[in-house]
């Protein structure tokens, strides 16, 4: 394995170096979206908090990738930017769960973190590969950008996703 970089709640990291390993850690309601472009080698791992930013658009501002509707926009912007192609973009998503279990989560933001994630990738012609949401576990996710491989570590067990 390569150089580890931790992506943090509410951020993104965007790299073309083969042997960067991207992680983010403790998604719970969160929504981890890994995105890949094998031809370009280039892939981003970011982790949104919130579906929308309409409950603080001040805090959107200062951090758009704290929220689904502002963050992922910003987020295929900068993959672009560094030389991804649309269509040629592989898209895993993992995290959306309600880690309170039962029906302790009436707010629903795992669920709701997903279902705006797909509204938008499916206005804007994008398709999820391959994902892990739902449930009432927590889900470490790994992206190496040199073979565009996804995976998740939950309860010490490792799942292969790309």
């Amino acid at each position: 394995m390569g150089v580890k970089h931790i992506v943090g709640v509410g951020d993104m990291r965007i790299s073309t170096n083969p042997g960067d390993v991207l992680v983010t850690h403790a998604l719970g309601s969160c929504l981890g979206v890994a995105v890949h472009d094998a031809a370009a080698g280039v892939g981003g791992l970011l982790h949104v908090m919130l579906p929308q930013s309409s409950i603080n658009p001040d805090k959107a501002r200062a951090n758009p990738y704290m929220f689904v509707d502002t963050g992922v926009p910003a987020f295929f912007h900068r993959l672009y930017d560094a030389g991804a192609v649309k269509r040629r973009c592989v898209i895993a998503v993992a995290g959306g769960s309600n880690v309170n279990g039962g029906d302790g989560d009436r707010f629903a933001i795992g669920k709701r973190n997903y279902l705006v994630l797909r509204k938008m990738l499916w206005k804007n012609g994008l398709l999820i590969k391959t994902e892990d949401v739902g449930g009432s576990i927590a889900r470490t996710m790994y992206l190496e950008i040199g073979s565009g491989s996804t995976w998740l570590s939950t309860a010490g067990r490792e799942m292969q996703l790309v």
